[in-house]
């Protein structure tokens, strides 16, 4: 039986198995095999047919299926698994119905699921570049390199003045790697509130419980917004920080529709031009940008540059960036505070909290990395934000209160509590409308499970090639969904609860599914128009 030295010996070394003919070309080996009988001096090479094996995870047309006859089994998914494959199929045939409107979520592309679907999940790699704790890393670290140089020149930023990791898992293992990298335990942090647009990471807590490992291991102040305008306010950042002298302030949010203002934070923590008062000497604070929601916009220059100002720039990759479930993470080369920040993150990431990398995910990032920079994205970013203005201004127009009044970026936030309704209820009608989106706190909230808030964002549907049109209808569709809503509430007898009413939605009693049902019809008569890349 002839064998490929990729594919079968790959599964030779779990499974007995002979091949008779002679392959690789080691000149004078009298080497014959391992305890598994496997004969490297008669294994053909075919090099080419197994190319394309290794990058989507399927035999190429060329490598017989008697290749695996007495080797470890390698069936595709449907065969080897048909319950995860239907489970797949499934989530599949939803993304393809819904309109899919939270705006921490996008559609990635074929190429990089290909890359993340690769041989590249198999490599382990502890380390850096050139140092590896494991051999066999050559394109591996070729790979990464490239990544790394892709990450700086999509965000137009000059290696002699920025470096960059892009080993991170995810946005918050990144944003706790900086802490990790930057502060002692119980050092003092300044984040913008949950409740306020803020993120778990950034060091929320209760009053009766720190609720994020953030606030667990550092002390945590938060700044907030002007509930009377709905944008930072910066007046009370400044006080509060003066007072409570943190090491680091963290600009970024996961529901804030409007650009920082990062000359006025990077004046906070440095100095006050008008008085000369250097802050930065009585507070000793870094200047951290989480990115994560708008780095997309930012690499198209959409919004404001947070690189201009911040000592530190961390992100995800999955949201408007287009890219795989990762994270990256950007720090000045010159030393701040008398840190040096390349070598105390790079140490930080591993062996601090990682151990080795995800090089498929690194893969897929470097593919995502490249189109960023190309002119399709920049027009892109721009209809992502043309699009989310016309949903916002066709909410107002239907008597809605925004945040902020509008949006300045991917994401509108929704206060509901006019109408007498919560987030969670309208997120549950609309859910089952085909319309997915999130309940999110809005400023003054009590409660985070019971949100006086939804949460809009443009760039996963923008992806599918929504324009304005189209999301002013999406504006049409969560209108009728929120009537529903509202009717719904004042058929529950007897409770206020919210499992009350998420119980009477789904049953035989619910006197209002020809309504939902037909909004439901209606928005996948417009989504199924509009394909899904990838996939």
């Amino acid at each position: 039986m002839q064998a490929c030295g990729g594919t079968a010996m790959m599964g030779s070394l779990q499974q007995p198995m002979r091949v008779n003919k002679p392959a690789f070309p080691l000149k004078g080996s009298r080497f014959v095999g391992f305890p598994h009988q496997v004969k490297l001096n008669s294994v053909k090479p075919c090099r080419a047919q197994v190319e394309g094996s290794l990058v989507t995870g399927r035999p190429s047309s060329s490598v017989s299926a008697s290749v695996l006859e007495n080797s470890l089994v390698d069936h595709g998914l449907s065969e080897a698994d048909p319950e995860v494959s239907s489970i797949i199929k499934k989530e599949k045939e939803r993304q393809f119905n819904s309109l899919e409107l939270i705006a921490s979520e996008n559609f990635t592309s074929r190429a990089v699921m290909e890359a993340v679907g690769s041989c590249l999940t198999n490599k382990y790699s502890e380390g850096l570049p050139g140092k590896r704790y494991y051999g066999g890393n050559e394109y591996i670290d070729e790979l990464e390199i490239l990544c790394q140089k892709r990450a700086l020149a999509a965000f137009h930023l000059d290696e002699k003045k920025w470096g960059i990791n892009v080993q991170p898992l995810s946005g918050s293992p990144a944003n706790f790697e900086v802490y990790t990298a930057i502060l002692n335990p119980h050092d003092r942090i300044m984040g913008l509130d949950l409740p306020h647009g803020g993120h778990l990471s950034h060091g929320f807590m209760t009053p009766k419980r720190r609720v994020s490992g953030t606030s667990i291991y550092f002390e945590s102040m938060p700044y907030r917004l002007d509930e009377s305008t709905g944008l930072v306010d910066y007046d009370m950042l400044e006080k509060t920080a003066t007072l409570f002298r943190p090491k680091l302030i963290i600009a970024g949010a996961s529901a804030y529709p409007r650009d920082f203002d990062y000359p006025r934070m990077r004046k906070h923590i440095t100095y006050r031009i008008d008085t000369c008062w250097k802050i930065a000497d009585a507070v000793g604070a870094f200047l951290m940008m989480d990115m994560a929601h708008i780095s997309g916009l930012v690499a198209a220059s959409v919004v404001a540059n947070p690189f201009e100002y911040c000592d530190i720039v961390t992100t995800t990759t999955h949201k408007s960036l287009r890219g795989p479930r990762g994270g990256m993470i950007f720090f000045k080369k010159d030393p701040v505070l008398g840190v040096d920040l390349e070598s105390a993150i790079n140490n930080a990431v591993f062996p601090g909290l990682q151990g080795g990398p995800h090089n498929h995910t690194i893969g897929g990032l470097a593919v995502c990395l490249k189109h960023a920079q190309s002119p399709e994205f920049k027009a892109y970013q721009n209809q992502v934000v043309s699009n989310c203005r016309a949903l916002a201004n066709r909410l107002v127009e239907l008597g809605y209160t925004l945040v902020s009044g509008g949006t300045d970026n991917h994401l509108v936030l929704v206060d509901l509590r006019p109408l007498g309704i919560d987030g969670a209820r309208v997120e549950k009608i609309l859910d089952m409308a085909s319309i997915t989106l999130n309940k999110n706190s809005v400023p003054g909230d009590k409660s985070a499970l019971v949100p006086g808030g939804i949460r809009i964002g443009s760039p996963a549907m923008t992806t599918r090639g929504f324009k304005e049109k189209e999301f002013i209808a999406i504006a049409d569709f969560i209108h009728e969904g929120v009537q529903i809503t509202i009717d719904a509430k004042g058929l529950v007898s007897g409770s206020s609860k919210l499992q009350e009413f998420l119980k009477f939605a789904v049953s035989s009693d619910f006197l209002l599914t020809d309504k939902v049902s037909s909004l439901c019809s209606r928005v996948e008569a417009l989504t199924t128009q509009f394909p899904i890349p990838g996939v």
